[in-house]
Formats: structure tokens, sequence, C-alpha cells
């Protein structure tokens, strides 16, 4: 075979993810705002993320301890909640492809975090990578500028996905442990549950049931980004780690952002330009670089922002 079957299962987890923004850019078209959007995306995702917790949990686990269930719901509330909510914020503003760019910096954030607080060398690669990353993050802004009707909304947009992309390298620097403990598929499930149970609080308490007298696509795309942006991707991308190895799967994730840039041209119409695309490969060649100089369970290289 030319490819293999871990390959072609991560290729199409990074391609899944990278769904999510056009679904989200769907659903605002048809009149949905963030906070709605994305209480209907876990209230449709929940029932299958309750299955795979129990998929997951079945047989000889470890079980969990007080500790671990306090990590889970610290870490399910900032990676996956108040990273998922600054994002679908921050998507009212801003590209579908300049926020999978955004996005996809969190393996830069995550080696900062680390050397501040973990004391973990970032070396001359590691440097020259954060400046090729951002230097790509600056071509690309570039593009959305260019276009943009209102500049301060790109600022505000931008600002607020790289507030996810910083809150999502929290969560991945925290749950290294976690995973290795309870295995990634069954915590990232559990980590999932309690974002979906905070999205729909809020959703409860900052709005009326009225609010969900939208127009049927707004439930079709909402549907659609639970089971293909969501609870598919988890389980193909965990697949993917067990059959060829985080790492692997982290160079095949690099295919994320240009496959937003490519869905957001043909479904929503958004531009490429040539400040899009160098931006784009700086980013990609920075993000690589700086994954390729950690070890594999320090990145958790296969995850995605959820």
């Amino acid at each position: 075979m030319l490819f293999s079957k871990g390959a072609v299962i991560a290729f199409t987890a990074a391609v899944c993810f990278s769904a999510k923004a056009i679904f989200v850019k769907l659903a605002y078209a048809h009149g949905a705002d963030a906070i709605t959007t994305l209480a209907l995306r876990m209230i449709f995702a929940l029932p299958m993320l309750v299955a795979a917790a129990i998929w997951s949990s079945r047989g000889k686990v470890t079980p969990l301890t007080r500790q671990d269930w306090r990590a889970v719901l610290v870490l399910g509330f900032v990676g996956y909640y108040l990273s998922s909510l600054l994002d679908f914020l921050g998507l009212a503003y801003i590209s579908a492809g300049l926020e999978r760019l955004i996005l996809f910096l969190y393996p830069t954030i995550v080696a900062l975090i680390s050397w501040i607080y973990l004391g973990k060398k970032i070396g001359p690669k590691g440097f020259v990578a954060l400046i090729l990353s951002y230097c790509g993050i600056a071509f690309a802004f570039a593009k959305d500028m260019q276009y943009a009707g209102n500049v301060d909304q790109v600022v505000i947009g931008g600002a607020l996905v790289f507030a996810c992309t910083i809150s999502y390298a929290v969560y991945i620097v925290g749950s290294g442990q976690m995973v290795g403990r309870v295995g990634a598929l069954r915590f990232s499930a559990y980590a999932t549950i309690v974002a979906a149970t905070c999205c729909v609080l809020q959703f409860l308490l900052t709005r009326p049931l009225s609010a969900l007298d939208l127009p049927w696509p707004v439930f079709a795309y909402t549907f659609a980004m639970a089971v293909i942006s969501t609870v598919l991707p988890v389980y193909l991308m965990s697949r993917a780690i067990q059959l060829i190895g985080a790492m692997r799967v982290s160079i095949i994730n690099a295919v994320g952002p240009v496959s937003t840039i490519a869905l957001a041209y043909l479904f929503i119409g958004e531009l490429i330009t040539w400040s899009q695309i160098v931006g784009a490969g700086l980013v990609l060649a920075g993000v690589l670089l700086i994954s390729a100089k950690e070890k594999p369970s320090q990145t958790r290289a296969g995850a995605q922002p959820a």
C-alpha cells in the first residue's frame, strides 16, 4: 500500500477537524450566534461522547481517583469549554483560514509554557520555529486586514482565537500525566463531556429557549459538526496514534490549516491569496520544526483544539 492504514486515519481526522470552522460559518450565515451554535454542537455530540466514555472504560482500566476527577473537571473546563467558546466567538470576526492557522500555533505555545514554567529548554531550532510561525501569522493577518471591512474586527477575532489557543495549550501541558494514566480516548471523552455540560448550562443561563427558533440548516450544520468535527476525529486521532505514533500523526496534522483554507474557498467563498499561502507555509514549517524537537508524550502531537 502507498499509505499505511494509520496515515489514512490520521489524514481523515485532520480534515474532519479542519471542517469545524466551515460548519460554524455556515451556521452563522443562517442567523445563529456563537453561544447557540456551540450549545447545539455539544447537545448533538453529548450522547455520542457518553457512549465513547463508556466504551473506552470497558475491561481493565485504571480507576480514576478524586484527584483525577478534579483534573478532568479543570482541564475539561479550560481546555475544551473555554477554548471552544473563545474560538466560536472569534470566528464571528475573522476568516476560517486565519482561525485555523492561529489554532495551529498551539505547539509553539506549549513549548513556551514548558520553557517558562517547567524549565524545558527551547534551543536555537525552537526559537527559529517560533519566528517562522509568528511571521506566518503576520502574513495571514495581512490578507484578512486587506479584505476586511473593519480592521478592528480582525484584531478582536484574532485576539479571541489566540486566547483560545493559549487555553488549549494549557490543557495540553496539564493533561500529560492524565493521558498516560487513563488513555487518550477515555480522557478526551470525559473532558469533552465536561465541556458539553458547561456549554449547555451557559446557553440555558444566557439565552431564552426561543433562541432555538432557527432555520433547519443551522441544526443540520451543527449536527454535522458534532459528528464530523467533534466525535469522529477524536476517535480517529486516538486510533491513528496507536497505529503509527504521535510524531507521525503530528506531521500529518499539518494538512489541517491547508484543508481549512481549501474548504473555506469551496463552501463559503473565502478568497485564497499569496499572503495567505506564504503565511500558511511559514506557520506549518515552524510548527513542524518545533514539534519535531519535542517527545511525542510531551506535545501530545495528535491532539487538536476542540
